[in-house]
């Protein structure tokens, strides 16, 4: 397999340009590139045609590379299948909002938390991603901002200038809280080198308990946004076999300690569920008006938001999606309960946008 230059220090890239027999100043036009996210050599115009060939033949830029990229209808959300050097794949999804650019990071090569409506844990868990591949996933978005000529008429506030990535969610493929030290290191180096604030920056877990601490010990003020999905103990470990090693306090306890140590609102995660009955019809399953209540009364007196999600249909899962009355229902008792809440603004449905669909199409297929 050809060296990634993206893996090198600038050390070790400074010498391997010169094993090459070229100039060391080469190696500083090559970071420069690399860290924009070029995809390939030819992209680096400041760079001699010569050295452009010679470097394709013997190394690769970043250590993943596009294998399918899908633009949904209304232009604003790109979905990427990436392939890793060892021909895993992940995905990754660049959102074009009204506050900003913001990227869906994933942790981990599949997932192992098994959550029964999710697409991603389908296949099991492969592997942790390293730094490097979280952050490339990011400058692939970023150099799709910046080089794609339709970016000015899809840009949803008309800020044609703004072509940067502004926000990142560690919300993809993966827990991330099981592979924390390479998202701490990944959060570093998307704020050192990206200048992304830390404010900008979310990371989403199921209640992995010992990786919430170990972010209050680390100390930055990030979001914490916590997958609840429902309101009681039972519920939850029917459809989130974690709830059966972390139960709802404890997580909840750690992540009130999270949002207090930075003042920081935290995020809860709903996505509603229903389910077919015998005669075909769908029922509500953790989307009743009674659940709702539930929730109000667990979250009641917490800096907290909940951002309710209507479930994306996966065919190899047994649910099934409600109305938008039901959904609009479960929101209404929130708010009347006092509980701050929004309802999840549907993107990419076209393009199979949430978490694994793309992956598992594409490994089906294969």
């Amino acid at each position: 397999m050809k060296p990634v230059l993206f893996d090198f220090t600038d050390t070790e890239l400074e010498k391997f340009v010169v094993d090459l027999g070229q100039p060391r100043f080469r190696a500083k036009q090559i970071r420069e590139w690399l860290l924009r996210g070029a995809p390939d050599f030819e992209s680096m115009k400041n760079v001699p045609e010569k050295l452009r060939k010679q470097l394709d033949d013997v190394a690769q830029t970043l250590p993943v590379h596009i294998t399918t990229k899908l633009e949904s209808s209304d232009g604003q959300t790109t979905k990427f299948l990436l392939e890793l050097g060892d021909c895993e794949q992940i995905e990754c999804v660049l959102m074009r909002t009204s506050y900003g650019n913001s990227v869906c990071v994933s942790s981990q090569a599949g997932c192992a938390m098994g959550c029964k409506f999710c697409a991603s844990t389908l296949l099991g868990l492969k592997r942790n991603l390293t730094v490097n591949e979280m952050l490339s996933q990011v400058l692939v978005a970023q150099w799709t901002l910046r080089n794609n000529t339709q970016e000015k008429s899809i840009r949803p506030n008309g800020d044609a200038n703004n072509n940067d990535v502004s926000h990142i969610v560690i919300m993809g493929t993966g827990e991330p809280l099981q592979n924390t030290e390479n998202v701490i290191g990944f959060i570093e180096r998307a704020n050192s080198d990206m200048g992304i604030g830390w404010r900008h920056i979310t990371v989403s877990t199921c209640g992995i308990v010992p990786g919430i601490k170990r972010l209050i010990e680390w100390g930055r003020p990030i979001n914490l946004a916590i997958s609840l999905h429902a309101p009681t103990d039972e519920l939850r470990s029917t459809i989130m076999p974690i709830n059966n090693k972390y139960k709802i306090s404890e997580v909840l306890s750690a992540a009130d300690e999270f949002t207090n140590l930075h003042n920081r609102q935290l995020m809860i995660e709903y996505i509603l569920l229903g389910r077919k009955n015998a005669d075909g019809e769908t029922e509500l399953y953790n989307a009743t008006p009674e659940y709702a209540t539930m929730l109000s009364k667990l979250l009641h007196g917490k800096n907290c938001m909940v951002n309710l999600i209507p479930w994306n249909t996966v065919d190899e899962r047994d649910f099934a999606s409600i109305s938008g009355n039901a959904v609009h229902r479960f929101q209404d008792i929130l708010i009347k309960n006092g509980i701050h809440t929004r309802i999840r603004r549907e993107r990419g449905t076209d393009i199979g946008s949430a978490c694994g669909q793309l992956r598992l199409k594409h490994k089906r297929q294969g």
